[in-house]
This record gives C-alpha cells, structure tokens and sequence, in this order.
C-alpha cells in the first residue's frame, strides 16, 4: 500500500475539520445526526446526478415498516440494489444517502430501493437487519430484477448480515457491494490501532457507535453482526457473490479484509479492491477527491463485471 494519504482527501478533512463538521460523534445523538445530516445536505447541494424518477414508498416488515427511496434510470438493466446508508447504525437517512443511490443508479443502470431503516440507540441490532431484510423481500417481489444489496461503512454491515439471511430465508440474491463494512464489533484488528487517528473516522468513533448499536455484549456474538464470529462458525457458505471494497486509512480496513478472504475460503467469488491513499467514506468524498471518484467507479465496475460473468 501506499502509506500516502490522497493529497485531495488531506486538504478536504482539513477542511470539514477546521469548520467543525469533524469529528462525526458527538456527546449526544441528536447532535451527531444534525451535524450527519446537515454535512451531506451541504455536499449534496453541489449537484445531484440525474435520474428518470425518484418515488418513495412503504416495505411493510415483521415489526416495523420501513420508508423506501426508490430511484429508476433512464435505461434500465434488469439489476435492482437495495442500498443501504452509512452512519454507524445511529445517523443517516434517505436524504444523507441519496448522492450514493443516485451514483450507483445511473453508473450500473439498476434501479435502486434505499430503505429508511430504523436506527440506535432507539432501535438496537437486530432492528436494522430485520428492515434490511424485509426490504430485500419487498424488492424481490415489487421490482424485480437481479437482485443485490449493498451498501457503504455500517449499511454494507447490515446488508453483509442481511446477505445470510436471504441466503437462509431468501430471496436469492445476485450480489454484494460491501463498501468499507464495519462487520467486526471486537474492534480486535491492527488497522483499528494503525488508523485509530483516522482521518475522517476514527477508532473513538466507532466504539461511539458499536456502543450504541449492540450495547449488549452478549449479542455482538450473533453472527448476522459479527461476521467474524459467522466465519469461526463456518456459516459463510453459500452466499452471493461479492465485491468488498476497502480504504487504507480506514480503522475498518482489516475486518473488511478479513470478511473477504473468509467468504473467499467458504468458496463466495469475491473480488477486493484496496483503496489505496484512501479513507473511509471515500464514496462520499468523489467531489472532493479525483482519486476517490476513480475508486468508487472500479467498485461499482467490479460489481457490473461480477453479475456479468454471473448471468
């Protein structure tokens, strides 16, 4: 790997740092959502990249129902992603996701249903898990099409540990696109030490939110949460195919590795991109950061090349 940081992402954190929109936690929730939301608002205003119809509409779910953004290229291509947001499983929304759903709707041509799951502290694990699910469910029947979920940082958590679920309990599932995922609550691998700085997340940050997500320790053994405890068990048979992208200086960069090389030993066709200079949320930064753009366009490629050899 490099060990240099992207000059353009540097000058971009130092930025948000200076003007305060960093560090991502704050002492209380509802601090840390205003402050989420308002930054992606600010960098959605930039430009949102056009689609042929946006609606939204309601997945009705075992426990709750669950707000859908549904987004419709121009062209369409059989392909539709349940995209799943970041934000640590505590911030985020429809509209803090809507320039990741956009990009991934006019760059593989897919329809896109991005699901309002319900978030943390008010609704812990498995809250999330079980909207995810039931947003893949409604997919699979509403709109059709090959079809993959995905998602970025802990949104590519949820939809990684709703990739088993649909494996069990279908709908049968096309692909993955696991974008930075935080899929380890041990926080055990070296990355999280070597990154713990960040930039952009830190450690800190994701003990703010594992702590808020799972604040019981005794379920951060389930495996659709821990999916390095899935791996110890041998449960990673089986699943759709994946693309696990990850960032260099990203504390999440090993458990993402780790998760990949595991469904790869279980016999998943994965493929790994290493965001080399990068850090994480780097999907989000593709205004900021030429190098970033590229990344998040050989993702979004592995995963068309994927369901291409797939189909």
């Amino acid at each position: 790997m490099t060990s240099v940081l992207d000059p353009e992402l540097a000058a971009a954190i130092e930025r948000l740092t200076a003007d305060g929109w960093l560090p991502i936690t704050r002492p209380e929730v509802e601090e840390a959502r205003r402050n989420y939301r308002d930054l992606a608002l600010i960098r959605r205003g930039a430009g949102q990249e056009p689609v042929a119809a946006v609606h939204d509409d309601v997945v009705t779910g075992p426990d709750a129902d669950v707000v859908v953004r549904v987004y419709t290229p121009d062209a369409p291509r059989d392909v539709t992603v349940v995209w799943l947001h970041g934000g640590g499983w505590v911030v985020g929304d429809l509209d803090t996701g809507d320039a990741a759903a956009r990009r991934v709707c006019t760059t593989l041509g897919a329809t896109v249903v991005s699901a309002d799951y319900r978030l943390a502290p008010e609704h812990p694990h498995p809250a999330a898990l079980q909207d995810a699910h039931a947003t893949l469910r409604w997919a699979s029947g509403h709109v059709g099409g090959r079809l993959v979920v995905g998602g970025d940082s802990a949104g590519a958590g949820v939809a990684a540990g709703a990739a088993l679920l649909a494996r069990d309990w279908g709908p049968q599932l096309d692909a993955q696109l696991l974008l930075y995922p935080g899929v380890d609550p041990t926080m055990s691998h070296p990355s999280v030490v070597e990154n713990a700085d960040g930039p952009f997340l830190t450690a800190e940050d994701m003990r703010w939110f594992w702590e808020r997500y799972v604040p019981d320790e005794h379920a951060r053994l389930d495996p659709s949460v821990n999916l390095g405890e899935a791996a110890r068990l041998g449960e990673l048979d089986g699943l759709a195919p994946a693309v696990v992208a990850t960032a260099e200086f990203d504390p999440l960069r090993d458990e993402g590795l780790a998760h990949a090389a595991a469904m790869s030993a279980a016999g998943v066709p994965v493929r790994v991109l290493h965001g080399e200079g990068l850090v994480h949320g780097y999907f989000g930064l593709a205004a900021a950061s030429a190098a970033a753009r590229a990344e998040g366009d050989r993702a979004l490629a592995a995963l068309a090349e994927l369901l291409a050899a797939t189909g």
